[in-house]
């Protein structure tokens, strides 16, 4: 079985200072270059948000719950025992 070979695109990012920094150190620590670990955190981020949308989905094609009665009035949620006020 091969590998699934990916075509590899150049691009330039503009950083600010500290985040370049930091970028470096998180680099470093997870002993890979620059450049792969900031395709690794988008990556993450785009699974991320993959899962997100899927689970949102899920959720918003569920049936929604019938609430039956009877329902408490405001005064009677918010109520408190009288040694508490």
């Amino acid at each position: 079985m091969k590998a699934k070979v990916r075509q590899l695109t150049n691009v330039t990012v503009t950083l600010d200072e500290d985040t370049l920094a930091d970028a470096r150190v998180e680099a470093a620590e997870r002993q890979m270059s620059l450049s792969r670990h900031i395709g690794e955190v988008l990556r993450e981020r785009r699974r991320y948000s993959r899962a997100y949308d899927r689970a949102m989905d899920a959720a918003l094609a569920q049936k929604p719950i019938k609430l039956e009665g009877p329902y408490l009035k405001r005064d009677e949620l918010y109520a408190r025992p009288r040694d508490l006020r």
